[in-house]
């Protein structure tokens, strides 16, 4: 069974865009695939070296995963800096990063550009512990977004270097990964883009808000005055609640404020009622999930030894083998 690694976030709620995006495919591979999905403490330090609440933030991370779907019995879900192995291969790795090739990190300019302050080593070499995640299990498989393809590619790169400099054929080619058909992609509420915190807080409905949120935030999504022609096109404003309404709707539903909007007689204030009664509705076994997980401390505490461990069994075998390809022996 071929093995996929990815990294999950330690910062910010899942929303919906999320749902449908990232967690959906994580459901399906973890039937298919040896599967390691890990929440990246470390990686947030690179931006956020002095975080105001780490734990509790991977704790939700954790908890929202967990009541999407994620199956720790199918899978192996843990936290990246419960498994040490991760760092010594990244302190590893380093050895055979280069500093010219670093440096020309699309990701790495652009957060300089951003954050001049704060040009840490961590940011640096980021490539190289996103290289560690994944070799550590030395997976041959890597869900990734177009903004990650980059690293994946440092990922082969550090790779085959290692194989080359030692003379093996040990750690696999990891390929980027997509899991059976395209994904729906949610677009925002405010028209803009996709769905997600940094375009601010109402452009996002997360999977733990509450009925009276979501009414909130989907009755200020921005319109506009009304289609004035018959069968028409729409504008993204309008288009976007389409499609938030396409994933969580009915066929019925959706068929008939396409049919209104085609005859010019839509009334956008009954599509955001309906929107944001058909969002509870999808929304309230997760959110109920969500609250049942965040107040079972022990269950919390198994998933995550659960993941430790399984993740440190993996991962203790990659170190003992690099150690003894690079020549550190007992004596």
């Amino acid at each position: 069974m071929e093995t996929v690694v990815s990294g999950i976030r330690s910062t910010g709620n899942l929303h919906l865009g999320n749902y449908f995006g990232a967690v959906q495919n994580f459901l399906k591979m973890q039937h298919e695939y040896n599967c390691y999905f890990f929440i990246a403490d470390y990686h947030s330090l690179t931006t956020h070296p002095t975080p105001s609440d780490l734990h509790n933030n991977v704790r939700r991370v954790l908890v929202e995963y967990l009541a999407a779907g994620i199956d720790p019995e199918k899978s192996t879900i843990y936290i990246q800096s419960d498994v040490p192995e991760i760092p010594e291969l990244y302190l590893l790795m380093n050895m055979n990063a280069y500093l010219g090739e670093l440096e020309r990190s699309t990701s790495f300019k652009d957060k300089v550009r951003a954050n001049p302050d704060n040009v840490n080593a961590g940011l640096l070499t980021y490539p190289v512990l996103m290289a560690a995640d994944i070799i550590i299990h030395r997976a041959t498989k890597v869900p990734v977004g177009k903004d990650q393809e980059q690293h994946l590619e440092m990922t082969r790169t550090f790779s085959n270097r290692f194989n080359r400099m030692y003379d093996v054929e040990y750690f696999p080619e990891a390929q980027a990964f997509n899991f059976g058909t395209e994904l729906i992609k949610i677009p925002g509420l405010d028209g803009k883009g996709k769905m997600g915190k940094s375009e601010g807080e109402n452009n996002a409905v997360y999977l733990g808000d509450s009925p009276e949120v979501i009414k909130k935030k989907v009755m200020k999504a921005v319109t506009d005055g009304g289609p004035t022609e018959m069968n028409q096109a729409k504008p993204d404003i309008i288009q976007n609640l389409f499609d938030i309404m396409k994933a969580v709707s009915s066929k019925d539903t959706l068929d008939h404020f396409n049919e209104l909007y085609n005859k010019c007689e839509i009334r956008y204030g009954n599509m955001k009622k309906q929107l944001t009664e058909d969002i509870t509705h999808f929304l309230t076994p997760i959110r109920e999930k969500i609250e049942d997980i965040e107040r079972n401390e022990d269950y919390l505490r198994k998933v995550v030894t659960l993941g430790q461990e399984k993740a440190r069994e993996s991962a203790g075998k990659t170190i003992r083998e690099v150690r003894e390809i690079i020549g550190f022996k007992k004596f």
